[in-house]
């Protein structure tokens, strides 16, 4: 007999009264997790969240939406004119699962069998980066830069040990590091590629290089679990 899932009643699914479970039941299914990373950022397009997710169907996409809004994880809104759009958007009660992002994050990129070379998306990007900052290593730096990474644009601060990261145009910007994809800057993020080196990839620092390094340096991947 085929297992059934109903994501409107509690316990349904995995006939479980744990939390977890229930937690499964909202965010467990295939892409749902991934397609709430997208929009931790801000708010997104259909056609923002299937670039983001290239792999996902458009048929898939718009079942896990539909099932992230009966949960109450999502909701639509209309933007005003001129763009006239319409959004997804986290509410509040989706927000609040940013930290189980972030531990499923940190807790993945020590486990052996990762593969690394596999494509990202530009929110997976920064997501990493708010998982492996380095709050010690920020100790008494203050700055605000901008990474853009192909159609996207996330203003990052750091200020008192905290790392804080949004897509946005405003702000006071010492640095912007661009790319056309995630790819470069990974290997300037992670791999600690001189900027030099990866300008024939198309990334770019512009303002005070110096700043920015010291920027980067703040984030580390952890050596893999043996």
């Amino acid at each position: 007999m085929k297992l059934q899932k109903e994501t409107s009643t509690h316990g349904k699914w995995y006939d479980d009264a744990c939390g977890a479970a229930f937690a499964l039941e909202l965010i467990g299914e295939r892409w749902s997790a991934l397609v709430m990373r997208e929009m931790m950022f801000g708010p997104r397009r259909f056609t923002d969240l299937r670039a983001g997710l290239p792999s996902i169907s458009a048929k898939v996409l718009t079942a896990r939406l539909e099932g992230l809004e009966q949960s109450g994880l999502v909701r639509r809104r209309q933007l005003a004119p001129p763009a006239a759009s319409q959004v997804y958007e986290l509410t509040p009660l989706g927000q609040s699962a940013d930290g189980l992002l972030l531990e499923m994050c940190r807790w993945s990129f020590a486990m052996p069998g990762w593969d690394r070379s596999l494509p990202t998306s530009s929110a997976a990007l920064m997501l990493s980066m708010r998982a492996l900052f380095d709050a010690d290593a920020a100790a008494g730096l203050a700055v605000e830069g901008t990474i853009r990474i192909a159609g996207d644009t996330f203003r990052v601060s750091v200020a008192d040990s905290r790392f804080k990261v949004e897509r946005s145009e405003d702000g006071d910007a010492r640095f912007v590091i661009s790319a056309p994809s995630t790819g470069p800057l990974r290997r300037l993020v992670y791999g600690k590629v001189a900027p030099e080196d990866l300008s024939g990839f198309g990334l770019s620092v512009t303002g005070d290089e110096s700043l920015a390094l010291q920027f980067i340096d703040l984030f580390h991947l952890p050596k893999p679990v043996l």
